[in-house]
C-alpha cells in the first residue's frame, strides 16, 4: 500500500511538471542502456552485468560468461562509434526500446532491448538484432 501510494505522488508530481509517466519510463530505460554500454566501453563487464534482468544473469551465470557472449556476438555494443535511440514500444506487454547503433566501420545496426521493471529499477531482459536498414540509415 505505501509503495503505491509512492508511485502514485510521484506519478502526479511528474504530471505537474509536464512529464508524462511514458516519457519518464522512456527516460529511465534510455539511462539503464546508456549505463550499461558506458560499462562496456570500459570493460567493466561486472556493472554491465548488473544491468541484464535476474532471468539473463541466470542464464549466463557471472560476468565473465556475459562477457563472451557481448564481445563475440555483439561487437557494436561493446565498442560503438554512435548510439541513437528510436521508439519505445509496447509488444505484447513488454515494453521494447530500438536503438540505433553504428559500429566502429560504420555499419549501422538496429537493436531492439527487452525491458524489465524490477524492484531495482529497469533491467535488460534481451536483446534482439533487427535485419540491417540498409545504406539510407
Amino acid at each position: 500500500m505505501l509503495r503505491t501510494l509512492k508511485i502514485a505522488m510521484i506519478v502526479m508530481l511528474m504530471s505537474g511538471l509536464g512529464i508524462g509517466g511514458a516519457q519518464a519510463q522512456g527516460v529511465d530505460i534510455k539511462s539503464t542502456i546508456d549505463r550499461q554500454i558506458e560499462a562496456f566501453q570500459a570493460d567493466d563487464f561486472e556493472t554491465a552485468f548488473g544491468f541484464a534482468s535476474p532471468n539473463l544473469q541466470r542464464l549466463f551465470g557471472s560476468p565473465d560468461n556475459f562477457r563472451s557472449m557481448v564481445t563475440r556476438g555483439y561487437p557494436m555494443v561493446w565498442r560503438p562509434a554512435e548510439v541513437r535511440y528510436l521508439e519505445l514500444a509496447d509488444v505484447n506487454g513488454s515494453l521494447w526500446q530500438k536503438v540505433l547503433i553504428k559500429d566502429q566501420k560504420g555499419v549501422v545496426h538496429v537493436l531492439g532491448y527487452r525491458m524489465l521493471e524490477t524492484d531495482m529499477g529497469w533491467k535488460i531482459n534481451g536483446v534482439q538484432l533487427f535485419p540491417s536498414p540498409g545504406v539510407g540509415a
